[in-house]
């Protein structure tokens, strides 16, 4: 395992297990099968990962007790356990963080987060006391390092490290988000800040371990020996400013592959840069549906909808999973796509002939299910 160093003497393993995608029980988020994810977790430790992460959330709020029972093994001092202070499930952060330690059964948290960080949750922050909180708690010793994960604008990003003395910021970063989204811009402005930076989503939820065939094959020509997996976590682990590397491991297989490749550590090649460039090209364009915001859908919509905005948020989900759509939440609810009748105008005006009530259809069924959650 390679290990780079933090701060203070830690050593942090380049790898960490990210507790959020735990084998479950008859698909029961809630209920972890702890046999299974147990042996997850020992074959991480023994492989030389010493970077755990949770959050108040995951796994419908058990994740953290999972974590603790998990590790209690093992000596204290020979692991590092982050954790996440999150405002949509607890906006009481002396409450939450009172739970967490309870759940871990710990008396000090290692590294701590505010947990997914938008430019609207800011000012939230702020006004509640959330930074002042928890940098006391940091004082007091309950807090080792504080930082924050971030899913918003490089602006807001920009905000946000004006207003405390970060140990440590996590963002996604992969070589889709790289190259076609904002992730070099944030990890640029973090450098710059002589921030280390934290990854999360390096395979991009699992789309850049499953990629398109024509997408797989530009990979296989310039990395034929290793996973599509490998080939993500090596372009983020070759990035220096990238301290830990978060992976979801839900199965041995990915735990063995994952250890061998932060094992390995094979440098990642200006070739195989330039073809990670264009795999992500590739799976964009195989992938999502190819409008143009013409708008020659809209007139003759017989319930008026923004349809390019409605499959933006669509092509957004078949890149980056079901939250794609929250966003959809806020419109009325006669803008939404299950105000769709599909009565098929759209796709007789459509210069590429895009089936855009299919793609109603399934974003209304993935809303409703987050409705009724």
């Amino acid at each position: 395992m390679q290990y780079k160093d933090f701060k203070d003497g830690i050593r942090l393993s380049r790898l960490g297990l990210g507790n959020m995608r735990l084998p479950v029980i008859d698909g029961d988020q809630g209920k972890i099968d702890y046999e299974k994810a147990q042996a997850i977790v020992d074959a991480c430790y023994e492989g030389g990962v010493n970077y755990f992460d949770t959050a108040f959330n995951y796994h419908n709020g058990t994740s953290e007790i999972f974590v603790g029972k998990a590790l209690s093994k093992y000596p204290r001092d020979s692991y590092y356990v982050a954790t996440k202070y999150n405002y949509m499930a607890n906006p009481d952060p002396v409450d939450e963080f009172t739970k967490q330690l309870e759940k871990l059964q710990m008396d000090h948290v290692d590294f701590y987060l505010l947990h997914g960080l938008r430019d609207e949750m800011i000012d939230t922050m702020v006004n509640i006391g959330a930074i002042d909180y928890f940098k006391k708690q940091k004082a007091e010793g309950k807090i080792r390092y504080f930082g924050f994960s971030y899913h918003g604008t490089v602006a807001g990003l920009e905000r946000l490290l004006t207003l405390n003395d970060w140990d440590f910021v996590q963002i996604q970063l992969n070589y889709y988000d790289w190259f076609l989204e904002t992730a070099k811009a944030q990890y640029d402005l973090l450098t710059e800040h002589n921030i280390p930076v934290v990854v999360m989503e390096p395979a991009h939820g699992g789309m850049l371990a499953n990629l398109s065939e024509p997408a797989a094959e530009k990979v296989r020509a310039v990395s034929p020996d290793g996973s599509l997996a490998s080939f993500a976590m090596r372009f983020v682990q070759s990035l220096p400013n990238v301290q830990v590397v978060l992976s979801g491991m839900s199965e041995l297989s990915q735990v063995l592959d994952n250890v061998k490749t932060f094992s390995d550590a094979v440098p990642f090649s200006e070739e195989e840069c330039k073809a990670a460039e264009e795999t992500a090209k590739t799976q964009k364009e195989t992938v999502t549906l190819p409008c143009t915001a013409c708008h020659y859908c809209c007139p003759d919509c017989p319930k008026q909808l923004d349809i390019p905005e409605l499959l933006s948020a669509y092509n957004a989900f078949r890149i980056g999973g079901p939250f794609s759509l929250m966003r959809l939440l806020q419109l009325p609810e006669e803008k939404q796509p299950g105000a769709c009748i599909g009565c098929g105008s759209c796709t007789r005006h459509c210069p590429q002939e895009i089936d855009v009530p299919s793609a109603m259809k399934e974003m209304a069924e993935i809303l409703e299910k987050m409705k009724n959650r």
